[in-house]
């Protein structure tokens, strides 16, 4: 109205043109104000990435990289001591200062090797697929006595995914019942064949203790090193893994690397994960400074800013502002991702919700006001029902886990990722970490009531006094499956503890009978005592017919007019129950029992 626009002309539905909406609000005496729609902006992928590979014609050879597997107990630590106290003689050190998960052998001819250490319990099956993945060759130990065990197997799948090539160790050949040819045969149905068989794979009969023919077993390492023809480029920006992680009160975070390309040196800056570092120091395997470090060598890195994962590639950037940018940018990345997901459940969530509304809705559609308000009101009252009982019944454990490095926490939460007795008790997970046990773990503990677990860890006195004071319990351990039978038992003692019956007695009924009491006439049963003895004060129970008709406690306990509290095996008695209306019936019989609390066991298995 009021417009030169012919209304006639503008089909249904049909947008305006920015003139006419313009005239209509002029006229309405509106101010008119075009703003445009706001497009996201999309950010530009900051991510540092691997270089392309080099030129093979610019390789140089480089030493091969080790990792130990087998089964716990099989003596791969042994061997690993052996190794390294050679090692350590040779370079005339006093002794190894610290433990760094992967290790350097120089052997007499010049050649080198790095030996990566795994665990060969079943908690630690996520650092074995790692080793494997890291490693250029993989000795299997193999106990020549117990033969091929479930770790066994789960090290040969570990190899065989990642396509690296086996050495087998057969150790503890110095034992009596050795029988290291039963171990070559087992070893058939996994596709391990060694070259008795006419299979490819060297089998190296070994005693780790003894230190025999370890040598012989070197230099099948590096007769296999030099048939794979191992290069490496030693130019360029560097390309590492990390092994392991932890946090060092003298050194703050600090990382055990394999470098696979590039040369380390101090000063660089490098990136893992959603940390980066710029190099303060470089340590080897003996705790002894370096300058740098080149393909295949173990190395700590010191200068990290927070502590990356184990398993995090390490890439080292142009300078530090590069640096933040590439973190920056894996941080913002990972939390569009997040976004993403949560967007999805809040829709799932919506959709459920809305079909929800609407069938409540419909039910409600063709009842009146009154009818509505009661049903509504009777489902509040449910709600308020169910919300007391789940806060009566809620049984939860909450756990705070501290671990010595990355790899053990891992594991730890990988076997709490087992967990499937909730029904049980809850396990809450607070809080996890790398390091000592600090104040915040107390406060976090004394928070939520729950309990701290270390494993290889420190807790000071100052902490221990501490927790003592806020009641807070610290439970330190070494072995990890100690650790998780510890949580077991914490979970066990969370249940509701179950009542057992313990029979003392049994009796028949022979005659029934009734007496008065004051105006009552009140049921008798005569017995006799078939087995044990019946005791006046505890409870009993009346079977008839193999069904429990009665359970409770008795009025009266005679042997011929006199009261008694107990009756001993073939005398006979007369009784009568706390319950009036029980008739007796000659047949029946009567058990005299006594309830004890049983303590429950948690149904989790961790499955070792």
């Amino acid at each position: 109205m009021n417009t030169a626009l012919d209304i006639d002309l503008l089909e249904p539905e049909s947008p305006l043109d920015d003139v006419w909406i313009k005239e209509v609000l002029k006229k309405s005496g509106m101010k008119y104000k075009r703003t445009q729609v706001k497009q996201d902006k999309v950010r530009e992928n900051k991510d540092a990435v691997r270089r392309p590979e080099a030129d093979p014609a610019f390789l140089i050879p480089r030493w091969p990289v080790v990792t130990i597997m087998g089964h716990v107990d099989h003596g791969k630590t042994t061997l690993l001591d052996k190794l390294r106290k050679t090692q350590v003689a040779a370079m005339e050190a006093g002794g190894i200062t610290q433990h760094i998960g992967a290790f350097l052998v120089s052997l007499p001819s010049g050649e080198k090797i790095t030996f990566l250490d795994t665990p060969g319990h079943a908690a630690f099956s996520a650092m074995r697929a790692r080793g494997a993945h890291l490693t250029d060759i993989i000795i299997l130990v193999v106990a020549a006595e117990d033969g091929i065990m479930k770790q066994t197997v789960e090290s040969i799948q570990h190899a065989q995914n990642a396509q690296v090539p086996i050495i087998l160790a057969i150790n503890k050949c110095d034992k009596p019942e050795a029988d290291p040819e039963r171990v070559k045969k087992e070893l058939l149905t996994y596709d391990v064949v060694c070259e008795e068989y006419g299979g490819d794979i060297q089998a190296v009969h070994i005693s780790a203790l003894k230190g025999d023919n370890l040598m012989a077993l070197v230099e099948a390492t590096v007769a296999l090193a030099e048939i794979l023809e191992l290069r490496g480029d030693p130019t360029g920006l560097v390309e590492a893994i990390v092994v392991e992680s932890r946090t060092d009160k003298g050194k703050g975070p600090v990382t055990t690397a394999i470098i696979k390309r590039g040369t380390l040196r101090k000063g660089a800056v490098l990136v893992a994960g959603k940390s980066w570092a710029k190099v303060r120091l470089l340590f080897d395997e003996n705790g002894k400074t370096i300058n740098d470090a080149c393909p295949s060598m173990p190395v700590e890195i010191i200068g990290w800013k927070d502590l990356p994962s184990a398993g995090d590639e390490i890439l080292e950037v142009e300078s530090e502002q590069r640096a933040r940018e590439v973190v920056d940018w894996r941080k913002y990345a990972e939390e569009q991702e997040k976004l993403k997901e949560d967007s999805k459940v809040i829709g799932t969530k919506r959709k459920e919700h809305q079909d929800s509304h609407r069938r409540v809705r419909e039910k409600l559609g063709s009842l009146t006001w009154k009818e509505r308000e009661f049903i509504k009101y009777q489902e509040i009252k449910k709600q308020n029902i169910r919300h007391k009982e789940k806060t009566e019944d809620l049984n939860t454990l909450p756990i705070i886990i501290k671990g010595d490095v990355d790899g053990s926490v891992e594991a730890i939460l990988n076997i709490i990722d087992t967990y499937d007795a909730t029904d049980e008790c809850k396990l809450d997970l607070i809080h996890f970490g790398v390091g000592d046990i600090n104040e915040n773990d107390i406060n976090l503990a004394e928070t939520f009531n729950g309990v701290v677990y270390g494993f290889s860890v420190n807790a000071s006195k100052v902490i221990q006094q501490l927790a003592v004071k806020k009641g807070v319990r610290i439970k330190l351990h070494n072995i990890i499956y100690r650790l998780v039978e510890d949580l077991q038992e914490e979970l066990s003692g969370k249940l509701t503890p179950s009542m057992e019956e313990n029979v003392i007695g049994e009796a028949s009924v022979l005659a029934t009978f009734s007496v008065t009491v004051g105006k009552k006439q009140v049921p008798v049963a005569g017995c006799r005592v078939q087995k044990g003895q019946l005791e006046k004060k505890l409870k009993f129970k009346l079977i008839r017919n193999g069904c429990v008709i009665w359970k409770g406690l008795l009025t009266s306990l005679k042997h011929h007019k006199d009261d008694v509290s107990v009756i001993k095996t073939g005398m006979d008695c007369g009784l009568s129950l706390d319950e009036a209306k029980i008739e007796f019936k000659t047949g029946d019989e009567i058990i005299c029992f006594e309830e004890k609390e049983v303590l429950q066991k948690t149904s989790w298995d961790p499955g070792f």
